[in-house]
């Protein structure tokens, strides 16, 4: 049944905004200088740094050859670079900010390009930097940058779920996307978009009633847009679904000289930003999708990042794996570790290796559990399960079980991140699309860990599994290490 169209003027869009607030672009500059100043103070850390582990000083060390300098202004001229990569790659844009792995990745690319133009500029004037000096400066930065980033994130977060430094915006599509986008944008606030009319093109159905938003937004016609443009709750125009060619230009145009900025919410479902490219031709602009890869360099080089990482982990825990070993055995006098075939690349059976958590017969007891709650195999689990022991429950809450994990990724079994591993009688369950989570190894760690673990819906849990395998990257690899560090700090989720 349609609803009537509602025609609103600038004013009266502000009385009718649901209850939050929306606050104007000026949060934006504040934040943008806050990351700069903290970017500027973590790349000196990391230069001192650098400096004092190599030469156990700060003062009177000079970098050899024809132009002799002090590595005190050496470094000045590389944190200058540093700064102004950072800017060049547009790391600090309001639209990567928040959310998503674009902005650490833009992080990672401003840094690698900064110590290749030195070294390039080294060799070029036959100056003699002292490779200790940049094998501490390069990790050391790109640590420090990323805590930074990650820090502000989460204050950026936290004030968003407040309903704080939000970008208003209008919803403009066929009723269908638009609650389908109003819905993610409730859902993730920390994608900085706060819904505040919609304008729905075609006819409406009883069929998508589905977000209450949709009724409680105020209605605006399409053509009215332009002039709410100067409304300084509008600080976005949101285009969900399709709409003809010609429309789109000419509100384009309409918006061209105002602050709105205008957003195409793409149709390519769990498409990391990396993987599209535009082709500008001349009327008939296309977007190219890199297809996934599952094999190549970049394959080598994440095979070799397990192996560094997994042999690091391995010889810094032993200390706590034998601390954890003694508590096992002292709690029921069970075997120490867990071993179970579980399911890993292209189908290939492996085992793996966990420190035990539940009774000695937990496995005896795992289909009658399963009778008991609905007969679904798939990603089992349960908040409360009388299964774990009383030092299985504190493990499990801060990861430490997964821990002898890392073996099983020394071997080749598994990689640091990955998909989650499961046992058969998961995999018999799968859809014919879910499979496509075996066309890379399960990991430690993944999406799943990060964005919620245990109190993710099922189909939430196979969907970012399923978008880590199409997307996976190094860069994404390395953020998702750090993000799980966080998630293992503040374990919600866990059983």
């Amino acid at each position: 049944m349609a609803t009537t169209e509602s025609r609103l003027e600038p004013g009266d869009l502000l009385a009718e905004v649901p209850e939050g607030r929306v606050v104007a672009a000026p949060w934006f500059d504040k934040y943008r200088y806050a990351i700069f100043v903290t970017d500027l103070v973590m790349i000196v850390a990391a230069l001192l740094i650098a400096q004092h582990t190599r030469f156990g000083s700060v003062y009177g060390n000079v970098v050899a050859g024809p132009f002799a300098i002090d590595y005190g202004v050496a470094g000045l001229v590389i944190e200058l670079i540093w700064v102004v990569a950072l800017t060049a790659t547009d790391s600090r844009s309001k639209r990567v900010i928040g959310a998503g792995l674009e902005e650490y990745r833009r992080v990672l690319s401003a840094t690698f390009a900064t110590f290749g133009l030195v070294a390039v500029t080294s060799y070029l004037l036959e100056m003699e930097f002292s490779r200790f000096y940049f094998v501490v400066a390069l990790p050391v930065g790109v640590l420090l940058l990323l805590c930074g980033r990650l820090g502000w994130r989460m204050v950026l977060t936290s004030l968003r779920k407040q309903g704080r430094a939000m970008t208003g915006a209008v919803v403009i599509g066929d009723q269908a996307e638009v609650e389908h986008t109003l819905h993610q944008l409730r859902r993730h606030p920390e994608s900085g978009y706060k819904p505040v009319a919609v304008a729905l093109v075609g006819s409406e159905s009883e069929e998508y009633r589905a977000d209450p938003m949709l009724e409680v937004l105020p209605r605006i016609a399409r053509a009215d847009i332009p002039s709410l443009a100067n409304d300084p709750r509008i600080a976005a125009v949101m285009i969900a679904g399709s709409m003809p060619r010609s429309q789109i230009r000419q509100l384009a145009w309409d918006l061209e000289n105002s602050a709105v900025e205008m957003i195409m919410v793409s149709r390519l479902t769990d498409v990391a930003g990396p993987r599209t490219h535009i082709s500008p031709i001349d009327g008939l602009p296309m977007v190219h999708v890199d297809l996934p890869q599952y094999s190549g360099v970049n394959v080598v080089a994440k095979r070799a990042m397990d192996i560094v990482f997994a042999g690091i982990a391995l010889l810094l825990l032993l200390p706590l794996f034998a601390v954890v070993a003694i508590a096992i055995k002292l709690d029921d006098r069970g075997p120490v570790l867990f071993t179970q075939e579980r399911i890993g690349q292209n189908g290939r059976p492996f085992t793996i290796h966990k420190f035990r958590t539940m009774a000695v017969d937990a496995e005896a007891r795992m289909a009658d559990l399963i009778a008991q709650h609905g007969g679904r195999a798939l990603l089992f689990k349960l908040e409360n399960d009388p299964r774990v022991t009383r030092v299985g429950a504190f493990l499990r809450k801060y990861s430490i079980d997964e821990l002898p994990q890392f073996w099983d990724v020394l071997v080749g079994s598994m990689s640091v991140v990955g998909p989650r591993p499961q046992v058969a009688r998961e995999v018999e369950q799968y859809e014919e699309h879910v499979h496509r989570r075996l066309l890379t190894k399960p990991g430690i760690t993944g999406l799943w860990q990060v964005s919620g673990r245990s109190s993710l819906s099922v189909d939430e849990s196979v969907r970012l599994d399923l978008r880590y395998v199409e997307n996976w990257s190094i860069s994404g690899d390395i953020i998702l290490i750090l993000k799980t560090i966080r998630a293992v700090l503040r374990p919600d989720g866990a059983y």
